[in-house]
C-alpha cells in the first residue's frame, strides 16, 4: 500500500495534483485527503486506480518498463495481422506471466 503512494505521490509532484486527479477520475481533494492520509473512504479503491493507471510493469518481450493500461490494451487487443512484428509481440503476450489480462 506504501509503495501506491509513494507512486501517487511521484505522480502529483511530476503531474501536479489536477492532473493527476483527472487521470484516475477523482476530484483534486480526494487525492490531496488520500495523500495526507485522512480521506474517509475506501483508500483501496483509490490505489487500485493509482495501480491500475500510474502502476508499471517491465513486458518480458520489450524488456520496457509500461503502464499498467498499456499492458492491458496489448494483452486484450485483437491479433494484430497486418503487422509481423505487432504480431509477434502479441504472440508473447498470450504465453507472458505478467499478462494483465488476467485483471492483476
Amino acid at each position: 500500500m506504501s509503495d501506491l503512494l509513494e507512486v501517487l505521490r511521484q505522480a502529483v509532484e511530476q503531474q501536479g495534483q489536477a492532473a493527476v486527479a483527472k487521470t484516475l477520475g477523482y476530484s483534486r481533494s480526494t487525492i490531496s485527503l488520500v495523500l495526507a492520509g485522512k480521506y474517509t473512504g475506501r483508500t483501496e479503491l483509490v490505489l487500485a486506480k493509482v495501480k491500475e493507471e500510474l502502476g508499471k510493469v517491465t513486458c518480458p518481450y520489450t524488456g520496457d518498463s509500461i503502464a499498467l493500461t498499456v499492458c492491458k490494451t496489448m494483452a486484450n487487443s485483437k491479433a494484430p495481422t497486418h503487422n509481423r512484428v505487432k504480431m509477434a509481440h502479441w504472440q508473447a503476450c498470450r504465453q507472458c506471466p505478467v499478462n494483465c489480462s488476467k485483471g492483476e
